[in-house]
């Protein structure tokens, strides 16, 4: 990586290790994003909870995958691990859990051991830019709505597609732009996570190509997102009195502020969100 890019990583990884860390983030996330499950869900109706959207969307994603044949995988930006859970104990798979933040990654681990699956959930601290494992080390990548975090997204694909085993599977979501988005209309938005753009179907097909990858499948359920961040909104504002207790009025204000952005440029056409899955080829 050139030195500019570096440094942009760095400080995007920073940003989000600094902020998943905070306590009103844990708190917020936790209580009202969807508990263990903090990512976009798939809603059957509008009004249905958060917490069974973000289950239905892991049910969804494993069932891409043959799981008989897939067993050790990685989740990247893994937050609280529900996913990780449930892929242990609906299909038996080892998972390793890779994530920035340790507030999150400490309730993973609490998580993992009441539940008597600290045997098949590891938890680990690290970013996906730079992933701490051996090439050729997975049967699955599986991430959920982290990869916008990142400064260098092609760079993360290259890095899923090195330790993924020949054969193996790179399965994710992501929060992204519309393919014809020009990234100076999501000012708002890039502002909040501080970065300067989001990927895109495109982009991801594109890198992915590069890398080496094989598109499996794309689906694209970007009406979803609009709906969940809405859902959020409305929860937000349905508890606002006992979160900014826990969280504070100007983190609470703050947030729906932010959260109409991501509504308003959802509603607009101005972003994307769907599943993405693309195959290593087997060695030769």
């Amino acid at each position: 990586m050139g030195s500019t890019t570096k440094d942009n990583t760095t400080n995007a990884v920073d940003k989000a290790e600094e902020y998943y860390d905070s306590s009103n983030a844990d708190q917020f996330y936790f209580r009202i994003w969807g508990g263990e499950h903090i990512h976009i869900g798939l809603y059957n109706y509008e009004e249905e909870p958060i917490g069974i959207a973000g289950k239905r969307i892991v049910d969804h994603m494993s069932d891409i995958l043959d799981l008989t044949i897939f067993k050790k995988v990685l989740d990247l930006g893994a937050g609280y691990g529900g996913g990780a859970r449930y892929l242990a104990t609906h299909n038996g798979c080892h998972v390793t859990c890779l994530n920035l933040s340790e507030t999150q990654n400490n309730r993973n681990r609490e998580f993992n051991k009441e539940r008597k699956l600290d045997h098949l959930v590891d938890v680990a601290h690290g970013s996906f830019e730079d992933i701490p494992f051996e090439a050729n080390s997975f049967d699955v990548v599986w991430s959920q709505d982290s990869f916008l975090h990142s400064a260098d997204r092609a760079r993360v694909v290259a890095e899923a597609y090195r330790v993924l085993k020949p054969g193996g599977m790179f399965i994710f979501t992501d929060i992204m732009k519309a393919d014809d988005c020009p990234d100076d209309s999501l000012g708002p938005i890039l502002a909040r996570i501080h970065l300067s753009t989001l990927g895109s179907f495109k982009f991801y097909y594109d890198e992915a190509s590069k890398a080496g990858f094989r598109l499996k499948r794309m689906e694209d359920h970007s009406h979803q997102l609009t709906r969940h961040y809405s859902r959020v909104r409305d929860e937000t504002q349905r508890q606002y009195d006992e979160v900014v207790e826990i969280c504070g009025k100007e983190y609470i204000d703050r947030m729906l502020t932010g959260l109409g952005h991501w509504v308003d440029a959802g509603n607009s056409g101005r972003l994307a969100w769907g599943i993405t899955c693309f195959e290593k080829p087997a060695a030769s």
